[in-house]
């Protein structure tokens, strides 16, 4: 599986995540040889969730791993992680996150590099698009 596929998840997620009436974050979880290991999106609103945001839901839906199925794996999410994600992400030994935008929200990029983590944003329009509707109609969530 290649970035764009990774990617295509992670934003097929995060539609998904809309149409449920939540936050519209999606994220694909993906080891080094390019398989899927996990997939979701965020659920605070439709879980009533303080902590399953994109990240924690594909890491939670790739199950129990051994801790060598995460070294060199890329976390592809929709949106800049936030502290928790960072966190969550630097736990686990992810060497790649890939995020849609970072305009919307500026989460722990500084960090991830700062642990050695690569950081890649392609500034993709449709999920800042989609974040903007969110916001939009749903100010009080956000």
């Amino acid at each position: 599986m290649n970035d764009l596929e990774a990617f295509a998840i992670a934003l097929e997620e995060a539609r998904l995540g809309y149409r449920e009436g939540g936050v519209p974050i999606g994220a694909a979880l993906v080891s080094q040889d390019g398989k899927l290991l996990g997939r979701g999106h965020n659920m605070r609103v439709q879980k009533g969730s303080a902590i399953h945001h994109g990240e924690t839901a594909a890491l939670e839906n790739s199950g129990r791993l051994p801790a060598s199925a995460y070294r060199g794996a890329t976390m592809f999410t929709t949106l800049s992680p936030c502290d928790m994600c960072t966190g969550a992400c630097i736990l686990y030994g992810i060497s790649r996150v890939v995020i849609g935008e970072n305009k919307t929200f500026l989460g722990g990029e500084a960090y991830l590099k700062q642990r050695g983590v690569e950081v890649v944003v392609l500034e993709s329009q449709e999920c800042q698009d989609l974040m903007d509707l969110f916001i939009k109609e749903k100010p009080e969530v956000w």
